[in-house]
């Protein structure tokens, strides 16, 4: 196996761009760390449109809906329609209601913030939890007795929650107690990249969950199957004419590479050029570069 391609001249990106038609981008890491727009990545992705490639922007942030994600790319000064976003929490939303037909009478035990609320009442799926202002505080004596199996819940999923707390993970350990009851998570990220940091990810909201329940949940998130499926359903592309790019190899990369596309690493991230040329490297890109900005600059 050769080894990954650095794309460092005019000549390497015209190569690069040749191969694809379709574009699969990470955001955090790839097009801004936090509030911050990355160098060129707008005239590079204002390019990729010119040439005709098709744009589509997949995130396991299940914080955020699509309708809030174009309000992100607008205020960095990029044109994005929802259409074009597919982020961890739709991808959840779409498996419910498409895949497993999830039952119109029963109800979704939200751990997790607005975005997920707002993909699930897209697709017309009823939910609990989630950001009712009710749940954010301490267990009381008086709730050990109350917190039951509630029979309207059919599922938990588990996304990223800036107030999780003891109340909401008794609350959904004991429905995952009932076997029929189905467990989601918008993703397993271990760590959630932003501001140039790496904070707690959703995976670790889930994870003591996993561990009283001794259950596993399914993934919609990269770099599960389960999210390719949906997103090539949604899309259809060509998997041999699509990239993923991303700057983290255990989601991004093994997404891509899982799903048969090529793949391109931007070191702007997580992920470094030591860790895809260490000898014991389990998982590396096709081609990688400094920044994703490098394509504009490049051919410029």
């Amino acid at each position: 196996m050769t080894g990954p391609v650095k794309i460092t001249s005019k000549t390497e990106v015209e190569e690069f761009l040749s191969k694809y038609d379709d574009f699969l981008f990470d955001c955090d890491g790839v097009l801004w760390q936090g509030d911050v727009l990355l160098p060129k990545v707008k005239e590079t992705l204002d390019l990729l449109r010119a040439r005709g490639k098709r744009l589509i922007f997949v995130t396991n942030n299940s914080t955020k809906s699509r309708k809030a994600y174009t309000k992100k790319f607008s205020k960095l000064g990029i044109d994005v329609t929802a259409e074009e976003i597919f982020g961890s929490a739709y991808s959840a939303a779409v498996y419910l209601k498409k895949v497993v037909k999830f039952p119109a009478d029963k109800k979704v035990l939200v751990l997790g913030e607005s975005g997920i609320e707002e993909e699930l009442a897209s697709e017309g799926i009823q939910f609990v939890g989630g950001t009712d202002p009710t749940l954010r505080r301490d267990i009381e004596p008086e709730d050990y007795d109350k917190i039951v199996p509630d029979p309207s819940i059919g599922c938990v999923l588990s996304g990223l929650d800036l107030h999780l707390n003891y109340l909401k993970l008794s609350m959904a350990l004991m429905n995952l107690q009932v076997p029929d009851t189905l467990f989601l998570a918008t993703n397993i990220d271990s760590t959630y990249p932003t501001h140039g940091k790496l904070f707690p990810g959703a995976g670790t909201m889930c994870a003591p969950l996993v561990l009283a329940s001794k259950r596993q949940p399914i993934s919609l998130g990269k770099p599960s199957k389960a999210m390719m499926d949906c997103v090539k359903a949604k899309f259809e592309f060509e998997p041999t004419r699509t990239c993923m790019v991303g700057d983290r190899l255990d989601t991004d990369i093994r997404f891509g590479q899982d799903g048969d596309l090529g793949t391109l690493l931007v070191l702007t991230g997580v992920n470094k050029e030591s860790d895809i040329l260490a000898e014991d490297a389990e998982i590396v890109p096709m081609h990688y570069m400094t920044k994703l900005g490098d394509i504009f600059e490049l051919l410029n």
